[in-house]
Formats: C-alpha cells, structure tokens, sequence
C-alpha cells in the first residue's frame, strides 16, 4: 500500500468541506492560508485525485471530494472514538460528559433523569450545566460542552452541528396572582397583563415579540431563570410564559393556562460530530429521546 493521508491533513479537508473557503478554513485550523493550501496540495497528491476546484471565483469540492469528505469524516470520527475508549478504559474512571441546559427550559426535567441515566450507564458520568444560548455556543465551538439541550430558535444558528429533536415544549401562562376567569389564556387577554421577561439579550424575547406581535405586554420584570418568575408571579400581580413541564415538573397544579392560541417550542439536543465522546453522546441522546418518547412529549 502507498503513503496514507496524515490525520493532519484529513482533519483540515473536514475543515474546509465544511466551510468551502480557504481563508475562513485555515482561521479554524489555526494555520497560515498558505500552509492551510500546502496541506491540501499533499493531501491531493498522495489520494491522487483532485478534490478541490479552484478557480478566481473561489472554490469548492469536486465530485469526488465530496465522496471522499463523506469518508474522511467517517475516518477520523472513528479513530477519536477509538483513541477515547482505550484511554477510558486505561483510566477505569467514567468518561464525562458536560451536558449544558438552557436557562429558560430549566433544569428540572434533566435532574428527573441524571441519576436513573447513571445508574443505567455506569461508565458515564454527566456536568449539567445551566447556560444562557451564548454561553451555550461558545461552550460548543470551544469543545467545553458535549451536549446541549435548547430550544431550536430562528436567533439560534447550529449550522454544522447535529440538532435531534426530544420534546414539543408546550408554553403556558402562569399568574397565580391574576384573576381570569376559567379556559385559556387568550393572547388578546395575557397582551394586556403585565409579563416577566427574561435579560433584553435572551432569544426567548423575540419568541415574546412573535407570538404577541404589536400588542406587546407591559414588562413587570425581566428576571434570568423560570424559578425566578415562578417566585415573582408568586408574589405579584404578574404573568410568566414557561414550558408547562417545567411547571409540573415543580408540582404546580394550578394558577397557569394553556394559552389560544398555542405556543410550542421545539426542545432540541445540540452536539457536534467530530467529538471524541460521540458514542457516549449518541447513549445520552437515545436515553432522553426514549424518556420523552415513553411519556408523550415528543
């Protein structure tokens, strides 16, 4: 068999399948352009077959680099798979995964399930972490979270990564504080009662200004996590939209409303491919997705 492409050189080919632009690729590989192009020159010559088109317009995959990417990838996510399985079994410790929670879902429903997930996978042992969407991101690209449970948002982009859906989070208002009368709540009425938003950078205000368009509710507070609003409406004549899981996860079986019409957000799993734990990613994506499944919420 002849010489083989360096691991070196097939993980700056994933960079560039993914982003199909030199510069931008040899900035994520932390290279020179030049040095960046000197590896896909080799990586060429040693598969002999080009497997980038270049012109003065720019670039992109042949034909048969994007049948060689789809290997490459497959190649290379493997072989991190294989190098964290023997060195977790040298260490005969867990591996760790840090999984990440946004602020606005709560963490309740994750600590429903750490312990039983544990118990069922004694060779992996879960971080939760309670995040902000920025925080979040910046978790991922820097390989600091594994795993991330959010809502799939137009103001939040996971290009590149892999999103599987687990729940259909059903929002509702909550104003134990507020007379209404019974059945739900109707935009019209909840666009008239004042709401506790969230920090004026979270995503969820946009899901705010979608949902209630011109007849935006007055702002009562604007408080960082739902067992904060929770506490607020408790105490104040005010209303909060939260996932009515997180609701009954709490034991709260009353004071809040289906709204008309309905809001439902897309709860989501958020990881990347190329990461070394992926197996133990996709164990801990099964799990949750079973969970929901068994119980309706998918």
């Amino acid at each position: 068999m002849g010489e083989l492409p360096s691991i070196h050189q097939l993980e700056c080919f994933i960079i560039y399948g993914k982003v199909r632009n030199f510069s931008l690729a040899a900035q994520e590989a932390n290279i020179t352009q030049s040095a960046f192009s000197v590896q896909m020159k080799k990586l060429e010559e040693v598969v002999g077959v080009t497997l980038i088109r270049r012109s003065t317009r720019g670039s992109d995959l042949t034909e048969e680099g994007t049948t060689f990417l789809a290997k490459a990838q497959l190649c290379v996510e493997q072989l991190r798979g294989a190098v964290a399985e023997v060195q977790e079994s040298v260490k005969r410790k867990p591996a760790e995964l840090n999984v990440a929670v946004l602020r606005s879902l709560g963490d309740v429903h994750m600590n429903r399930h750490v312990s039983y997930f544990q118990k069922q996978n004694e060779k992996i042992c879960l971080n939760v972490f309670e995040m902000e969407e920025d925080e979040i991101r910046c978790g991922l690209l820097e390989d600091r979270i594994d795993v991330a449970s959010v809502y799939r948002l137009e103001e939040m982009s996971f290009d590149g990564w892999e999103c599987v859906h687990f729940s259909d989070d059903d929002i509702v208002f909550y104003a134990p504080c507020l007379a209404r009368a019974e059945g739900d709540a109707t935009r019209s009425w909840a666009a008239k009662q004042p709401l506790v938003f969230y920090p004026v950078k979270s995503s969820m205000n946009r899901v705010y200004e979608r949902y209630f368009g011109e007849e935006m509710p007055v702002v009562a507070a604007r408080l960082s996590t739902p067992y904060a609003m929770v506490h607020f409406c408790r105490e104040n004549p005010a209303g909060a939209l939260l996932p009515r899981r997180f609701i009954e996860a709490l034991g709260i079986t009353s004071g809040f409303s289906s709204l008309a019409p309905a809001l439902t957000l897309d709860a989501v799993l958020v990881y990347k491919k190329e990461n070394p734990r992926l197996r133990h990613i996709r164990t801990y994506v099964e799990y949750v997705q079973k969970i929901y499944r068994s119980t309706g919420e998918m």
